[in-house]
């Protein structure tokens, strides 16, 4: 993906990635405080909070190994740390792209400083309906997902502008 150099300044987005560290541990920490390991509060008839401790990634992936992942996903969590912040300096100008590197960023580090604390992520967010439960996440997870689907979008526009 070939992108030109924009100007701009790239600690804006530093920044709100902080912005998004500081909300999804202060919601960890709250969780953690008042909730014991499985405990639930029952919010609508499709949304309940609870405490889920995921020691894989994504959907619990590779949550039963036994233990490599968490060194394995903090591995990953830093490099693309990194990566990002080496594009963010590149991109600022960016608005949308710098935007979802942002989110990713934030939610990256969030789940980072969750396994280097605890050995495993802090999830809390517990959607279900007609008994079926999707699996339980973070605010480190809604922003990635919002940053995810905020770079489809902005490739799209990208290729869009090219025609």
């Amino acid at each position: 993906m070939a992108r030109s150099s924009s100007s701009g300044s790239w600690l804006p987005w530093l920044g709100l990635a902080l912005i998004i560290l500081i909300a999804d541990q202060f919601t960890k920490v709250l969780i953690l405080g008042y909730y014991r390991l499985g405990d639930a509060t029952y919010v609508t008839s499709f949304f309940n909070v609870v405490r889920a401790h995921n020691t894989g990634a994504a959907f619990s992936f590779l949550a039963a190994a036994s233990g490599w992942q968490r060194w394995f996903f903090t591995a990953i969590g830093v490099a693309a740390a990194l990566f990002i912040v080496w594009m963010l300096r590149s991109h600022a100008g960016q608005k949308l792209f710098s935007f979802a590197l942002a989110c990713i960023l934030g939610g990256a580090v969030g789940n980072v400083v969750d396994r280097l604390l605890h050995g495993y992520v802090v999830d809390f967010l517990d959607f279900h309906l007609a008994g079926r439960h999707f699996p339980a996440f973070n605010l480190a997870d809604s922003a990635i997902t919002l940053g995810a689907a905020c770079l489809i979008l902005d490739e799209l526009l990208r290729v869009r502008r090219a025609r």
